[in-house]
C-alpha cells in the first residue's frame, strides 16, 4: 500500500499534532458504556435491562446535545464553547459514583448533553489544515484512529471496573473526560480558515487541483459541486446532505448490529471468552480498509460504501465456528472505516464553513438514531431467530436503507436542471 498520501498528510502544519490529540481524548468516551453498564450491574445489583437505561439516557443525551455543541463552537469559538462541558462533565462524574438508580440517569443523560464534542471539532478542524485534495486522505486517517481508539478504551475501562472499582472507574472517565475538554481548549486546534493557525497553515500548504466532491458520480472525478448556502434549518434539508446523513444512520444500524450478533453467536455456541478477539479482529479488518482507501486516488458516495458495508456483513451469517467467525468479521470490517471517513468528507464538502460545527454534531446524532434502532432490533431478530440471523437483519436492512438513498439520489438529480451552457465566442481578429 502507498504510505505517500499520509506522509504528505502529516507533515501539513498542525496535523500530526491534532491527530496525536484526537487519539488521546477519544479514550474516555469509548470506555463509557463499558464501564457503566459494569457499574449498575456489579456495584448496585441490579439487571442488564437497567443497565441498558442508563446507557440509553446517555445516548439520547448525546443525540440531543450534539448538533446544539457543534453550533455553539460554530458561533462562539471553541474554548468558549468548551466552558460548559468541562463544568457539567467534572460534575457529573464526580457524583455518579454516589448516586442512586434514578439520579444516576438524570446525571449521565446531563453528561451526553454536555459531552465534549472531540470527534465533530477534531473533523471539523481537519477541514480547515487539510487542502480539499487530501481530506479523503486525511478523514479516513481519522476513522482508523477511531477505530484504535476503540479497540483500546474498553479494555481500560473493563480492567479499571474489574481489577480496581467501578466507582474509580467512573472517576478516571471524569477526569479524562475534563481533561480531554482542558486539553481542546489548549491546543485550541482551528475550527474556521478565518483564525490565525489555520490562516498559517493554509499559506504553508502546496497549493493542488481539488479532489472529486464525494457527492457526485459514485467512482467517476468530476468538478465539484458548491455548498449548501441555505438558511439554519434549509441547509439540513438539501438532499446532498440528508442522503449523507442517512447513510450514517445506516452504518451505525450495521455496525451496531453485528455486534450484538457476534456477541450472541459466540455466547451461543460457549465461547463468550472470544468475543474480546474477534472484536478486535472486526476492528483491524476496518483499519485495513481505511488505511487502504484513505491512499487511493478515487472517492466513492458515502452511500455506496455503506451498501459494500452490509454486504460484507451477510457471509458473517454461514459461520458455524469461532475461527470461521473470525474470517468473516475482517471482512466484514473492511470496508467500515472507508464508509464513516466518506459520510464526514461528503458532509465537510456540502455545508459552508459556518455550519460545519453543527453539521457534524447532527452526523453524531444520525450515528445515534442507527445505533439506537439497530441494537435492539438486531436483538429481537436473534432472540426470535437465532444469533446468526442478526447478520443477515443487519446486513439486509443497511443494504436498504443505502440503495433506497441512492435511489432517492438519482431521482432528485434527474429533476434538477443542468447549468446552461454559455454560447462559444469567437475572438475578433486585432485591428491592423
Amino acid at each position: 500500500m502507498p504510505w505517500g498520501p499520509y506522509r504528505r498528510l502529516l507533515r501539513l502544519p498542525g496535523v500530526l499534532p491534532l491527530v496525536l490529540v484526537a487519539l488521546v481524548a477519544r479514550i474516555p468516551h469509548a470506555m463509557t458504556g463499558v464501564v457503566l453498564t459494569l457499574h449498575v450491574v456489579r456495584r448496585m445489583g441490579l439487571g442488564y435491562g437497567q443497565a441498558g437505561v442508563v446507557a440509553g439516557a446517555l445516548t439520547v443525551g448525546i443525540a440531543i446535545g450534539a448538533p446544539w455543541r457543534g453550533r455553539r463552537v460554530d458561533r462562539l469559538g471553541l474554548r468558549r464553547a468548551l466552558i460548559p462541558s468541562v463544568v457539567v462533565e467534572s460534575a457529573v462524574w464526580v457524583l455518579a459514583p454516589r448516586l442512586g438508580y434514578g439520579a444516576l440517569i438524570v446525571a449521565v443523560f446531563l453528561a451526553g448533553v454536555f459531552l465534549v464534542p472531540v470527534f465533530s471539532v477534531v473533523r471539523q478542524s481537519l477541514a480547515v489544515l487539510v487542502p480539499p485534495d487530501q481530506q479523503r486522505t486525511a478523514f479516513a486517517l481519522d476513522s482508523v484512529g477511531t477505530e484504535l481508539t476503540f479497540m483500546l478504551a474498553p479494555a481500560i475501562g473493563v480492567l479499571l471496573a474489574t481489577q480496581v472499582s467501578t466507582a474509580a472507574a467512573l472517576t478516571v472517565i471524569g477526569v479524562a473526560t475534563v481533561g480531554a475538554g482542558l486539553l481542546l481548549m489548549w491546543f485550541n486546534p482551528p475550527t474556521t480558515s478565518g483564525s490565525s493557525a489555520a490562516v498559517d497553515a493554509i499559506a504553508s500548504s502546496v497549493a493542488a487541483p481539488q479532489a472529486p466532491d464525494a457527492l457526485g458520480a459514485l467512482a467517476t472525478p468530476r468538478v465539484p459541486e458548491a455548498p449548501v448556502t441555505a438558511g439554519a434549518i434549509g441547509y439540513l434539508l438539501a438532499p446532498a446532505v440528508l442522503v449523507v446523513l442517512a447513510a450514517g444512520v445506516a452504518a451505525a444500524l450495521v455496525l451496531n448490529g453485528t455486534d450484538i450478533a457476534i456477541i450472541a453467536t459466540l455466547n451461543d455456541a460457549g465461547h463468550a471468552g472470544s468475543v474480546g478477539w474477534v472484536i478486535a479482529l472486526w476492528c483491524a479488518g476496518s483499519v485495513v480498509g481505511g488505511l487502504v482507501y484513505g491512499a487511493g486516488r478515487r472517492d466513492l458516495h458515502p452511500l455506496v460504501l455503506v451498501a459494500l458495508l452490509s454486504a460484507c456483513t451477510l457471509p458473517a451469517a454461514l459461520a458455524t465456528t469461532p475461527a470461521q467467525l473470525a474470517v468473516a468479521v475482517v471482512l466484514a470490517g473492511v470496508p467500515c472505516a472507508a464508509a464513516l471517513s466518506a459520510i464526514n468528507a461528503s458532509l465537510v464538502a456540502a455545508v459552508p464553513e459556518a455550519r460545519r460545527g453543527e453539521v457534524m454534531g447532527w452526523s453524531g446524532t444520525a450515528a445515534t438514531v442507527g445505533a439506537a434502532v439497530g441494537a435492539p432490533t438486531v436483538g429481537l431478530v436473534v432472540d426470535r431467530f437465532g444469533a446468526q440471523a442478526g447478520f443477515l437483519a443487519a446486513g439486509v436492512a443497511g443494504l436498504a436503507l443505502a440503495l433506497g438513498g441512492l435511489l432517492v439520489l438519482r431521482v432528485v438529480r434527474a429533476r434538477v436542471p443542468a447549468p446552461p451552457v454559455a454560447p462559444a465566442v469567437t475572438p475578433r481578429r486585432p485591428p491592423g
